[in-house]
Protein backbone atom coordinates (compact mmCIF):
# COMPACT_ATOMS: atom_id res chain seq x y z
CA UNK A 1 0.00 0.00 0.00
CA UNK A 2 1.40 3.38 -0.97
CA UNK A 3 1.85 5.89 1.89
CA UNK A 4 -0.57 8.78 2.05
CA UNK A 5 1.13 11.97 0.85
CA UNK A 6 0.35 15.63 1.13
CA UNK A 7 1.86 18.81 -0.35
CA UNK A 8 4.49 20.89 1.35
CA UNK A 9 2.71 23.96 2.72
CA UNK A 10 5.20 26.40 1.19
CA UNK A 11 3.94 25.89 -2.37
CA UNK A 12 1.48 23.04 -2.83
CA UNK A 13 1.25 23.60 -6.57
CA UNK A 14 4.92 23.08 -7.40
CA UNK A 15 6.70 21.18 -4.63
CA UNK A 16 6.78 17.38 -4.41
CA UNK A 17 4.43 15.49 -2.13
CA UNK A 18 5.65 14.78 1.39
CA UNK A 19 5.08 11.17 2.56
CA UNK A 20 3.02 10.77 5.69
CA UNK A 21 4.25 8.38 8.36
CA UNK A 22 2.50 5.17 9.34
CA UNK A 23 1.02 6.75 12.45
CA UNK A 24 -0.69 9.53 10.48
CA UNK A 25 -1.94 7.11 7.83
CA UNK A 26 -3.32 4.79 10.52
CA UNK A 27 -5.09 7.65 12.24
CA UNK A 28 -6.65 8.87 8.99
CA UNK A 29 -8.01 5.41 8.24
CA UNK A 30 -9.43 5.01 11.75
CA UNK A 31 -11.46 8.22 11.62
CA UNK A 32 -12.62 8.06 8.02
CA UNK A 33 -15.91 6.17 8.39
CA UNK A 34 -17.19 6.87 11.90
CA UNK A 35 -20.19 9.11 12.42
CA UNK A 36 -19.22 12.75 12.87
CA UNK A 37 -19.96 15.10 15.74
CA UNK A 38 -19.81 18.86 15.32
CA UNK A 39 -17.87 21.26 17.49
CA UNK A 40 -21.00 22.86 18.92
CA UNK A 41 -22.32 19.49 20.05
CA UNK A 42 -18.94 18.61 21.57
CA UNK A 43 -19.00 21.85 23.54
CA UNK A 44 -22.62 21.39 24.59
CA UNK A 45 -22.52 17.70 25.54
CA UNK A 46 -18.94 16.58 26.02
CA UNK A 47 -16.87 19.60 27.01
CA UNK A 48 -15.02 18.11 29.97
CA UNK A 49 -13.03 20.96 31.44
CA UNK A 50 -12.50 19.04 34.69
CA UNK A 51 -11.46 15.49 33.97
CA UNK A 52 -9.05 12.64 34.65
CA UNK A 53 -6.45 12.36 31.90
CA UNK A 54 -4.38 9.29 31.07
CA UNK A 55 -1.74 9.20 28.35
CA UNK A 56 -0.61 6.25 26.25
CA UNK A 57 1.98 5.90 23.49
CA UNK A 58 0.79 3.44 20.83
CA UNK A 59 2.23 1.84 17.74
CA UNK A 60 0.02 1.98 14.63
CA UNK A 61 -0.94 -1.67 15.18
CA UNK A 62 -1.93 -1.05 18.80
CA UNK A 63 -3.95 1.99 17.79
CA UNK A 64 -5.86 0.03 15.16
CA UNK A 65 -6.78 -2.54 17.82
CA UNK A 66 -7.95 0.23 20.17
CA UNK A 67 -10.09 1.91 17.50
CA UNK A 68 -11.77 -1.42 16.73
CA UNK A 69 -12.71 -1.82 20.41
CA UNK A 70 -14.33 1.58 20.75
CA UNK A 71 -18.07 1.17 20.37
CA UNK A 72 -20.38 2.87 17.90
CA UNK A 73 -21.24 5.51 20.49
CA UNK A 74 -17.84 7.13 19.84
CA UNK A 75 -18.01 9.67 17.04
CA UNK A 76 -15.31 11.80 15.39
CA UNK A 77 -15.20 15.54 15.82
CA UNK A 78 -15.62 17.11 12.39
CA UNK A 79 -15.39 20.79 11.43
CA UNK A 80 -16.00 21.96 7.86
CA UNK A 81 -15.44 18.46 6.56
CA UNK A 82 -12.12 18.01 8.37
CA UNK A 83 -11.48 15.25 10.90
CA UNK A 84 -7.80 15.79 11.64
CA UNK A 85 -6.49 19.19 12.67
CA UNK A 86 -3.15 20.92 13.15
CA UNK A 87 -2.64 22.23 16.69
CA UNK A 88 0.10 24.80 17.35
CA UNK A 89 1.05 25.75 20.91
CA UNK A 90 3.48 28.09 22.60
CA UNK A 91 4.32 27.34 26.24
CA UNK A 92 5.43 29.88 28.80
CA UNK A 93 7.71 29.30 31.79
CA UNK A 94 10.25 31.13 33.90
CA UNK A 95 13.85 31.54 32.79
CA UNK A 96 14.87 28.61 35.00
CA UNK A 97 11.86 26.46 33.98
CA UNK A 98 10.07 26.62 37.32
CA UNK A 99 6.87 24.95 36.09
CA UNK A 100 8.81 22.22 34.30
CA UNK A 101 10.66 21.49 37.54
CA UNK A 102 7.40 21.55 39.52
CA UNK A 103 5.91 18.96 37.18
CA UNK A 104 9.01 16.76 37.31
CA UNK A 105 8.93 16.84 41.10
CA UNK A 106 5.19 16.12 41.22
CA UNK A 107 4.30 19.22 43.21
CA UNK A 108 0.64 19.62 44.08
CA UNK A 109 0.57 23.31 43.16
CA UNK A 110 1.69 23.32 39.57
CA UNK A 111 0.26 24.66 36.36
CA UNK A 112 1.01 25.03 32.67
CA UNK A 113 0.54 28.21 30.69
CA UNK A 114 0.18 28.10 26.93
CA UNK A 115 -1.22 29.76 23.86
CA UNK A 116 -2.98 27.27 21.59
CA UNK A 117 -3.96 27.90 17.99
CA UNK A 118 -6.20 25.63 15.96
CA UNK A 119 -4.43 26.24 12.68
CA UNK A 120 -7.15 24.88 10.39
CA UNK A 121 -9.93 27.04 11.87
CA UNK A 122 -8.01 30.14 12.96
CA UNK A 123 -9.23 29.94 16.57
CA UNK A 124 -6.68 30.83 19.26
CA UNK A 125 -6.98 30.36 23.01
CA UNK A 126 -4.93 31.34 26.04
CA UNK A 127 -4.99 28.47 28.53
CA UNK A 128 -3.92 27.58 32.05
CA UNK A 129 -4.05 23.95 33.21
CA UNK A 130 -4.14 23.40 36.97
CA UNK A 131 -4.48 20.36 39.20
CA UNK A 132 -7.77 19.98 41.06
CA UNK A 133 -9.00 17.52 43.65
CA UNK A 134 -7.65 13.95 43.43
CA UNK A 135 -5.28 14.95 40.67
CA UNK A 136 -7.95 15.91 38.15
CA UNK A 137 -6.88 18.34 35.43
CA UNK A 138 -8.76 21.64 35.27
CA UNK A 139 -8.46 23.79 32.15
CA UNK A 140 -9.10 27.54 32.27
CA UNK A 141 -9.09 29.44 29.01
CA UNK A 142 -10.13 32.56 27.16
CA UNK A 143 -10.24 33.29 23.47
CA UNK A 144 -7.60 35.61 22.07
CA UNK A 145 -6.84 37.34 18.81
CA UNK A 146 -4.86 35.25 16.35
CA UNK A 147 -2.18 37.95 16.24
CA UNK A 148 -1.72 37.54 20.01
CA UNK A 149 -0.91 33.83 19.79
CA UNK A 150 2.45 33.17 21.39
CA UNK A 151 2.70 36.30 23.50
CA UNK A 152 1.43 37.49 26.86
CA UNK A 153 -1.00 40.39 26.58
CA UNK A 154 -2.51 42.53 29.31
CA UNK A 155 -5.74 40.51 29.10
CA UNK A 156 -4.00 37.14 29.24
CA UNK A 157 -1.79 38.22 32.14
CA UNK A 158 -4.81 39.48 34.07
CA UNK A 159 -6.61 36.19 33.48
CA UNK A 160 -3.51 34.21 34.51
CA UNK A 161 -3.12 36.22 37.72
CA UNK A 162 -6.77 35.65 38.61
CA UNK A 163 -6.65 31.90 38.00
CA UNK A 164 -3.42 31.25 39.92
CA UNK A 165 -4.51 33.46 42.83
CA UNK A 166 -7.89 31.71 43.03
CA UNK A 167 -6.56 28.17 42.67
CA UNK A 168 -3.34 28.38 44.66
CA UNK A 169 -3.21 31.77 46.39
CA UNK A 170 0.08 32.56 44.66
CA UNK A 171 1.56 35.34 42.57
CA UNK A 172 2.61 34.56 39.01
CA UNK A 173 6.36 34.84 38.34
CA UNK A 174 7.76 36.49 35.23
CA UNK A 175 7.15 34.22 32.26
CA UNK A 176 8.49 34.03 28.72
CA UNK A 177 7.88 31.72 25.73
CA UNK A 178 10.15 28.69 26.00
CA UNK A 179 8.70 26.09 23.62
CA UNK A 180 6.79 25.81 20.35
CA UNK A 181 5.01 22.55 19.64
CA UNK A 182 2.71 21.25 16.95
CA UNK A 183 0.92 18.03 16.12
CA UNK A 184 -2.03 16.67 14.15
CA UNK A 185 -5.01 15.58 16.27
CA UNK A 186 -8.22 13.64 15.83
CA UNK A 187 -10.77 13.42 18.65
CA UNK A 188 -13.13 10.55 19.43
CA UNK A 189 -16.15 11.74 21.45
CA UNK A 190 -18.85 9.80 23.26
CA UNK A 191 -21.66 12.37 23.72
CA UNK A 192 -23.54 10.02 26.05
CA UNK A 193 -21.13 10.44 28.95
CA UNK A 194 -18.66 13.10 27.78
CA UNK A 195 -15.71 10.73 27.37
CA UNK A 196 -13.11 11.82 24.83
CA UNK A 197 -10.04 10.23 23.30
CA UNK A 198 -7.55 12.55 21.63
CA UNK A 199 -5.06 11.02 19.21
CA UNK A 200 -1.94 12.99 18.25
CA UNK A 201 0.61 12.29 15.51
CA UNK A 202 3.48 14.18 13.83
CA UNK A 203 4.63 15.74 17.09
CA UNK A 204 7.22 18.49 16.62
CA UNK A 205 9.09 20.68 19.10
CA UNK A 206 11.11 23.83 18.50
CA UNK A 207 12.78 26.72 20.30
CA UNK A 208 14.86 29.58 19.02
CA UNK A 209 17.73 27.34 17.90
CA UNK A 210 16.50 23.88 16.94
CA UNK A 211 13.62 21.57 16.06
CA UNK A 212 13.08 17.94 17.05
CA UNK A 213 10.50 15.57 15.58
CA UNK A 214 8.74 13.02 17.75
CA UNK A 215 8.53 9.29 16.92
CA UNK A 216 6.16 7.79 14.36
CA UNK A 217 3.71 6.77 17.09
CA UNK A 218 0.28 7.88 18.28
CA UNK A 219 -0.05 9.77 21.56
CA UNK A 220 -3.45 8.77 22.94
CA UNK A 221 -5.01 10.65 25.83
CA UNK A 222 -8.20 9.43 27.46
CA UNK A 223 -10.33 12.06 29.16
CA UNK A 224 -13.16 10.91 31.39
CA UNK A 225 -14.87 11.94 34.59
CA UNK A 226 -13.27 9.20 36.72
CA UNK A 227 -10.44 7.70 34.67
CA UNK A 228 -12.40 4.47 34.07
CA UNK A 229 -13.98 5.15 30.71
CA UNK A 230 -14.61 2.74 27.85
CA UNK A 231 -11.31 3.68 26.24
CA UNK A 232 -9.38 3.11 29.48
CA UNK A 233 -10.92 -0.36 29.79
CA UNK A 234 -10.15 -1.17 26.16
CA UNK A 235 -6.51 -0.19 26.59
CA UNK A 236 -6.26 -2.29 29.75
CA UNK A 237 -7.70 -5.29 27.91
CA UNK A 238 -5.04 -4.84 25.23
CA UNK A 239 -2.34 -4.82 27.90
CA UNK A 240 -1.34 -1.22 27.15
CA UNK A 241 -0.36 0.70 30.23
CA UNK A 242 -0.46 4.48 30.68
CA UNK A 243 2.78 6.42 30.53
CA UNK A 244 3.92 9.35 32.61
CA UNK A 245 4.17 11.84 29.79
CA UNK A 246 3.60 15.55 29.50
CA UNK A 247 4.06 16.74 25.93
CA UNK A 248 5.36 20.02 27.34
CA UNK A 249 7.89 18.37 29.66
CA UNK A 250 9.04 15.93 26.98
CA UNK A 251 9.65 18.84 24.61
CA UNK A 252 11.54 20.86 27.20
CA UNK A 253 13.69 17.85 28.10
CA UNK A 254 14.49 17.09 24.45
CA UNK A 255 15.47 20.65 23.61
CA UNK A 256 17.26 21.33 26.90
CA UNK A 257 19.28 18.21 27.74
CA UNK A 258 21.07 20.04 30.57
CA UNK A 259 17.86 19.89 32.63
CA UNK A 260 17.14 16.92 34.91
CA UNK A 261 14.54 14.59 33.39
CA UNK A 262 14.84 11.38 35.40
CA UNK A 263 11.06 11.05 35.60
CA UNK A 264 10.91 10.49 31.84
CA UNK A 265 14.41 9.09 31.17
CA UNK A 266 13.31 5.65 30.01
CA UNK A 267 10.56 7.06 27.78
CA UNK A 268 12.94 9.62 26.29
CA UNK A 269 15.68 7.10 25.62
CA UNK A 270 13.50 4.28 24.31
CA UNK A 271 10.78 6.11 22.37
CA UNK A 272 12.03 9.64 21.64
CA UNK A 273 15.72 8.97 20.99
CA UNK A 274 16.73 11.68 23.44
CA UNK A 275 20.04 13.46 22.86
CA UNK A 276 22.92 13.00 25.27
CA UNK A 277 22.26 14.83 28.53
CA UNK A 278 24.46 17.91 28.79
CA UNK A 279 26.32 19.02 31.92
CA UNK A 280 26.45 22.79 31.41
CA UNK A 281 23.32 24.98 31.24
CA UNK A 282 22.50 26.83 28.05
CA UNK A 283 22.23 30.58 27.95
CA UNK A 284 18.55 31.34 27.38
CA UNK A 285 18.79 35.10 27.86
CA UNK A 286 18.23 35.86 24.19
CA UNK A 287 15.14 33.70 23.69
CA UNK A 288 12.60 35.66 21.68
CA UNK A 289 9.11 34.81 20.54
CA UNK A 290 9.80 35.55 16.90
CA UNK A 291 11.53 32.24 16.33
CA UNK A 292 11.17 30.42 13.02
CA UNK A 293 7.67 28.92 12.79
CA UNK A 294 7.11 25.21 12.88
CA UNK A 295 6.40 23.57 9.51
CA UNK A 296 2.69 23.39 8.71
CA UNK A 297 1.61 20.14 7.09
CA UNK A 298 -2.12 20.00 7.78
Amino acid sequence: MQPISEPDSKDPATLPLRPVGRARATLERAVAHRDPIGLEEVIAEAALQTRVDRKFLLTPEEFTALAERLGIDFRIMEIDGLRTFRYESVYFDTEDFEQYRAHRQGRRRRYKVRSRTYADTGLSMFEIKTKGLRGATVKHRIEQELDDAGRLTDDSLKFLDEVVAREYGEDVPRLAPVLDSSYVRATFVNPLDGERVTCDVELKYANSTQQIDGPDLIVVETKSADGRGVSDQALAELGIRPVSMSKYCIGIALLNPQLPANKWSRLLDQRFQAPQRATAPRNRGDLQRRRAPLPHYA
